[in-house]
């Protein structure tokens, strides 16, 4: 099955549903169909072939759902770009997907106008929105909704596109600091999609809110199982707790999926317990750890139940779900939290294990540590023009997450600690060598390392730890502008601090475990 068939069958079934609330205006599944439709058809006029890239720059919004569609119809890849990242990085990740096509939202036009002479592949600029004051850049800028409005309404055209071709591209950074594209197939996405609907009983009655951002597979893979089952979205452009929690309230929101985090700032709002949540049946939380205290009091202000998710990009994104099995249900409320605060049980849609580096699978006595691999027709085929970096994380069919993990007897997996010096801030992905290979370009700086450390708003936050040049001089204030200047501003250090020498191995590696252990030995859970 294709993307596009999701879409025809909410089409087929529920045309005079309401489809989408964006913003005070709102479509039903028939409109929806309609615009994006002659969105695609545009698409086709410009050439757009089987296999293109287009990328899409933009907030939360109606146009990003119609977007993600009128690719997958023309069999084009869709590239989603963080718009949080600077334009030099936006730049490598565009040139690098050759995209043709950039959908971007007004707001971002100045960090668009950066980067427009260096994007030889993009031969059209697409502005959503208002579109006063468009760069006059002769035929290569053009307006959405004066597409969406110009072009004739007509049937999608059929392609010729295979299950196995690739329907979207997501980068994340890669441990050198080169950002890798996971390539997502139509078979990847359409089979996560069908698990969600099992795993999470959706349904027509469902209202999903798009609060975490589109551009993230937390969020993006619900744009294909809410559509295929008729239920409704519900988006805000950026996260805010006083417009969330009243979109809740006004839209009936059934579902969605958040990161730690966006429900730690909900659960803190001084307003929280002035709305009504009694339409609200399950609240997801994925993308980065989360704290046992938090899930408590989302289960006690919100009085509905918690599923704690785990996924990667590489698959689409969901591995676990702390769903209860029936004979949880019998246990105490206080025994059933546990189990909740777990990482959780092997999702629907693929095979997980948890195996020592000589391949033997774990005991399952929460003691035992092992690494994560999966396997399942959610998982990647590969990174984008790059196989060394696909065959070192798939072997022998088997995705190796790099996330370290224990077991118990039911099966569900709790992650103690990663392979990868990644840390998880905000809910946003932070390689320690990116940032530390930013830091070596200050002239002060002679040694340094970058470590994850424990952080109430933010889960983690980056901390940097240098060693001056004897000669040299240098403020914390100064070198986290530094980073801030080369690299998006949640990757620079939140904090610096200067020692005389790094700790290393007999090999003369930096000994991370050693710098990390100095912030964490209070914290109830290290990730690092």
């Amino acid at each position: 099955m294709l993307l596009a068939d999701t879409l025809r069958k909410a089409h087929q079934l529920f045309p005079r549903k309401e489809a989408i609330v964006c913003g005070g205006r709102r479509w039903t599944y028939e409109e929806f169909h309609g615009r994006l439709s002659r969105f695609s058809r545009y698409l086709k006029n410009a050439g757009i072939e089987k296999g293109d890239r287009v990328a899409i720059l933009h907030p939360n919004c109606h146009c990003f759902l119609e977007v993600y569609y009128a690719i997958a119809l023309r069999g084009a890849a869709a590239v989603p770009l963080n718009y949080r990242l600077s334009a030099g990085e936006l730049l490598l990740i565009m040139n690098d997907a050759g995209a043709r096509v950039l959908i971007a939202d007004p707001r971002f036009r100045e960090t668009v106008d950066r980067m427009r002479a260096d994007l030889p592949a993009v031969e059209k600029i697409v502005w959503t929105g208002d579109t006063k004051g468009k760069p006059p850049d002769g035929d290569r800028d053009i307006s959405y909704e004066d597409i969406v409005a110009g072009m004739p309404p007509a049937q999608i055209p059929e392609i010729d596109i295979e299950e196995e071709e690739i329907a979207q591209i997501y980068y994340t950074s890669g441990t050198t600091g080169r950002p890798k594209g996971v390539m997502l197939t139509h078979k990847n996405v359409m089979v996560h999609a069908l698990g969600t609907i099992a795993e999470l009983h959706l349904t027509d009655r469902d209202v999903w809110l798009h609060a975490a951002p589109l551009f993230h597979l937390a969020d993006a893979w619900a744009t294909w199982a809410i559509t295929w089952v008729g239920g409704t979205h519900v988006l805000v452009s950026e996260f805010d707790p006083q417009a969330v929690l009243t979109t809740m309230e006004k839209e009936k929101v059934t579902l969605t999926n958040l990161i730690p985090t966006m429900l730690n700032m909900l659960v803190n709002y001084s307003g929280v317990k002035g709305f009504n949540y009694s339409h609200l049946r399950v609240l997801l939380s994925g993308g980065a750890p989360i704290a046992p205290e938090v899930v408590r009091r989302i289960v006690e202000t919100f009085q509905c139940d918690y599923i704690q998710t785990y996924g990667m990009t590489e698959t689409s994104p969901y591995l676990t779900l702390s769903l209860l099995k029936e004979h949880l249900l019998q246990r105490s409320p206080e025994e059933q939290l546990h189990f909740k605060s777990k990482t959780g049980r092997e999702f629907i849609a693929v095979e997980l294990r948890v195996v020592t580096d000589k391949g033997r699978e774990i005991k399952r006595d929460e003691k035992e540590v092992g690494e994560i691999i999966v396997r399942g027709d959610t998982v990647t085929p590969g990174y984008w023009q790059l196989p060394e970096e696909t065959s070192r994380a798939i072997k022998n069919g088997w995705l190796y997450t790099g996330d370290m993990a224990v077991m118990d007897e039911e099966g569900y997996v709790t992650i103690v600690d990663r392979r990868k010096d990644m840390i998880v801030t905000g809910g946003e992905n932070v390689y320690s060598t990116e940032v530390e290979n930013t830091l070596y370009l200050h002239p002060a700086v002679l040694e340094c390392a970058v470590v994850g450390v424990p952080d109430e708003k933010w889960g983690e936050a980056v901390q940097g730890i240098v060693v001056l040049k004897p000669t040299r001089k240098a403020t914390e204030e100064e070198l986290i502008t530094f980073c801030k200047e080369r690299i998006a501003r949640y990757k620079a250090p939140k904090s610096i601090d200067f020692i005389s020498s790094l700790p290393k191995t007999g090999s003369g590696k930096i000994e991370k475990k050693k710098l990390r252990d100095r912030y964490w030995p209070a914290a109830e859970k290290k990730i690092h």
